[in-house]
């Protein structure tokens, strides 16, 4: 009887380790199959890292070579444009300065002309031989109206070796020097500089009012044309009232 006991144990362990290992093995599998799931599901999706990329950096960048030249700033050649109204201010400036300097230069030609023409009538008078005045100095101005002294005749209106009246003398005179005067004794009285008083005057010097002109020598005396010819006289007897000084040296 015991025996069979110990039958029945020994068979039940059996079976019981029987189903205990099947059980086992199906749930291993069966893990296992789920692991395979899982390694294969992670094979077909791998995870993978987005780089992003600046794709207008790269679409503008230039690979150079480390040896190529491509110049300096100061090498390129740019072209310069100026506007239409630019172009028309220079253009005017550039002919107001041309007509300045037409003008200028006309003026210089009629000038060197007057004086060409009146050392010409002095040559061609016949009478007497003058000099021409050598520099633009008191002492030049003095020694070329001496030349007329006693030759030349009191004509109105006069401004020429030929004749001519207190003004016109005056006028010629400087007019050699290259300093121009008005032909009225009234004008002249108005050029240059003042001069104070008789004291203060220099030979030179113009000497007039409304009635009479003259050129002060010195000592009380001017050089002068009145109704008896160029000569010298005394300021009193032909400035017997008021008069000016003036001085163009």
């Amino acid at each position: 009887m015991k025996h069979i006991k110990h039958c029945s144990v020994i068979a039940a362990l059996a079976a019981a380790a029987l189903t205990f290992a099947g059980v086992a093995p199906a749930a291993l599998a069966a893990n296992d199959g789920a692991t395979q799931d899982a390694v294969v599901a992670t094979r077909s999706f791998p995870k993978t890292n987005a780089v992003k990329k600046n794709i207008l950096a790269e679409a503008s960048s230039t690979q150079v070579e480390s040896d190529s030249d491509w110049g300096g700033v100061e090498s390129l050649n740019v072209p310069q444009t100026t506007s239409q109204a630019e172009k028309d201010v220079e253009a005017a400036a550039a002919a107001a300065e041309q007509q300045r300097q037409q003008q200028a230069q006309a003026q210089a030609q009629a000038q060197a002309a007057s004086r060409s023409a009146a050392r010409s009538d002095l040559s061609s008078s016949g009478s007497f031989t003058v000099t021409p005045p050598d520099g633009a100095s008191v002492s030049s101005l003095l020694t070329f109206a001496n030349q007329f002294v006693g030759k030349v005749p009191y004509v109105s209106g006069g401004n020429t070796p030929s004749g001519w009246d207190c003004s016109g003398f005056v006028q010629y005179v400087y007019g050699q020097m290259g300093v121009s005067l008005p032909h009225y004794s009234g004008a002249q009285a108005t050029v240059g500089r003042a001069v104070g008083s008789l004291a203060d005057a220099q030979p030179g010097d113009i000497i007039a009012n409304a009635q009479h002109a003259a050129i002060y020598v010195g000592n009380g005396m001017v050089i002068n044309s009145q109704l008896n010819g160029t000569r010298y006289d005394p300021i009193a007897w032909v400035f017997p009232s008021s008069y000016s000084i003036r001085r163009i040296f």
